[in-house]
């Protein structure tokens, strides 16, 4: 076959395959933009939908009481050392430990009293010697004053009857006065609680053999513990004595205080001023905690407290605490606008009472913020709002000052349909 006859043969088939490959370029660009006009009106439908369905809420502002936060060590109330008063004695019982309650009287430890009970026979013996003696010194000067007028004794034979009647009466009451000693030694042969309260710390040991002063217990009086609070300078003019206190103590069962004295210095290396807290007794705290499931441990002393002394009542800005988003130590919320876009507002925080925060700075008391799942949103996310019931504002009645809690997880808010 020559080469015209087959490019005669190939021509058409060429052409018609050209033709379709430019027929498809060209419909190219009408396809995109067909299919290009519903993504982007479709885009444009997902934009302008509400990322959540929120309750919204206003601060309210409520009379709270003030507080002021101070830490600080529990110590006994007052320590009372107990020790031996006479030398050389032996401890033949003890009969008190630590932690027991011991009431005003009570024995606590007993000495080994044979030799003190041989000493006190042989002083009762020696009392009834000087009795005798004066009874023979009475009857010689009674006849010695009989006499005298009729001159058979000389003055110097009266003189020295009299004076022996005078000296037997002043052995008479040195014996009854060694005899009373005595008795009292013996007695002190006991070891007496000198006040009721909590032994907190026993040195005395069968066996020993103990010094005058030496301490064989020690005693919180009256269990009574006391709540030393460090307060800062500022604050201190503000705290006053009788006012409440509420104590945290580390590892113990909260209970309650009064002040009862305020430190008249500071201390110059910290600025800080010491402020006596009486806490309530160990009775009253174990039945204070008694409706409890498990109660904790009662108050200790040495154990390290956090305390807030209301130093009375002030107007605070609140809101919910499920409104308040912790991120990054901060707080936030979302306050919404009037496009029903929210806008993510850092504040600051104060107290807390209840489930409610106080708002101290960085909202308006007129704003419009998201009650709760603030953390599914972002910032300029649209929202959509239902209504709501307003807040109804916290009572002093019902205020109880509680310790900062973490921030909670809100629970997945319903999507809207």
């Amino acid at each position: 076959m020559s080469v015209s006859a087959f490019r005669a043969r190939v021509a058409p088939g060429a052409m018609l395959v050209a033709a379709f490959i430019a027929a498809f370029v060209l419909a190219l660009p009408a396809a995109a933009a067909d299919n290009g006009r519903p993504a982007a009106s479709a885009a444009a439908s997902a934009a302008a939908k509400p990322a959540l369905t929120v309750t919204v809420t206003t601060p309210v502002s409520a009379a709270w009481p003030r507080t002021v936060v101070a830490n600080g060590s529990i110590f006994a109330w007052q320590e009372a050392s107990v020790g031996a008063e006479t030398p050389g004695w032996r401890i033949a019982d003890v009969r008190a430990q630590v932690g027991d309650v011991v009431r005003r009287g009570q024995v606590l430890a007993v000495f080994a009293t044979e030799l003190a009970e041989a000493d006190l026979a042989q002083q009762r013996a020696a009392l009834a010697e000087a009795e005798a003696l004066l009874v023979e010194a009475t009857a010689n000067a009674n006849r010695a004053r009989d006499l005298q007028p009729s001159g058979v004794l000389s003055a110097q034979q009266t003189q020295q009857l009299l004076t022996a009647e005078r000296t037997a009466a002043a052995r008479l009451e040195a014996q009854r006065a060694a005899l009373a000693a005595q008795q009292l030694r013996l007695k002190q042969a006991q070891v007496l609680a000198p006040d009721s309260g909590v032994i907190s710390a026993r040195l005395a040991t069968v066996g020993a053999v103990v010094q005058p002063g030496q301490e064989l217990f020690r005693l919180i009086r009256q269990g009574r513990l006391e709540w030393r609070a460090e307060v800062a300078a500022a604050d201190l003019a503000q705290v006053k004595v009788g006012q409440t206190v509420r104590v945290s103590p580390v590892g113990a069962a909260p209970t309650t205080g009064r002040v009862r004295v305020v430190a008249p210095t500071v201390d110059p290396a910290t600025r800080n001023g010491l402020v006596y807290v009486d806490l309530l007794p160990a009775a009253k705290a174990a039945a204070s905690t008694a409706a409890q499931a498990a109660p904790a441990a009662n108050p200790k002393a040495g154990m390290f407290a956090r305390g807030e002394l209301e130093v009375g009542e002030g107007a605070a800005l609140t809101l919910p605490q499920s409104a308040v988003l912790q991120r990054e130590g901060f707080a936030y919320v979302f306050k919404v606008g009037a496009d029903q876009k929210v806008q993510q507002v850092k504040v600051s925080t104060g107290r807390r009472v209840g489930e409610r925060i106080e708002i101290t700075g960085g909202l308006d008391a007129g704003a419009r913020v998201v009650a709760q799942g603030a953390g599914f949103l972002a910032d300029g996310d649209l929202v959509r709002v239902v209504p709501t019931a307003s807040p109804a504002p916290v009572q002093p009645s019902q205020q109880r000052q509680q310790a900062p809690q973490p921030p909670q997880r809100p629970q997945t808010p319903a999507a809207p349909k």
